[in-house]
């Protein structure tokens, strides 16, 4: 009986070290947790950090800097466009005028200008070649 007594024993003792060692992992892990419930802790906002040192900082719906080029961007297509088609060269043109409905906000009220103010034959082409860029995989 008194090897089974110290065997119980020290059962007893590996198991309450064991314990001890789980309450101290969980109160570790519990500490590198963030209290504000997001993940990465002090280490996401480190690299939050980072990435806005480098100007990838937080992705923004509306950006004014990257909507003026954009508008810039359309109106020199727009440009070009009635540049070539005043040369005659139909073909530049169109290309011109599809390359602004693919930069424009709005591209059906563009559509629709188009349709009233370009000749019906240019009018035809430029739809032709959005039909040929929807396609393109590209």
């Amino acid at each position: 009986m008194p090897r089974v007594r110290t065997l119980l024993g020290l059962l007893a003792a590996v198991a309450a070290c064991g314990a001890a060692a789980f309450l101290g992992y969980c109160v570790y892990l519990d500490r590198r947790r963030p209290r504000a419930g997001g993940r990465g802790g002090r280490g996401g906002k480190r690299r939050a950090r980072e990435r806005t040192a480098e100007g990838r900082g937080p992705a923004q719906l509306w950006d004014p800097a990257k909507n003026e080029k954009l508008q810039e961007l359309f109106l020199q297509e727009v440009r070009m466009a009635e540049l070539w088609l005043s040369r005659g060269e139909h073909g530049m043109g169109v290309e011109h005028l599809s390359n602004a409905l693919l930069v424009c906000g709005q591209p059906q009220e563009l559509l629709n200008i188009f349709k009233h103010t370009l000749p019906p034959k240019q009018f035809e082409a430029d739809m032709n070649e959005q039909e040929y860029l929807e396609d393109d995989p590209d």
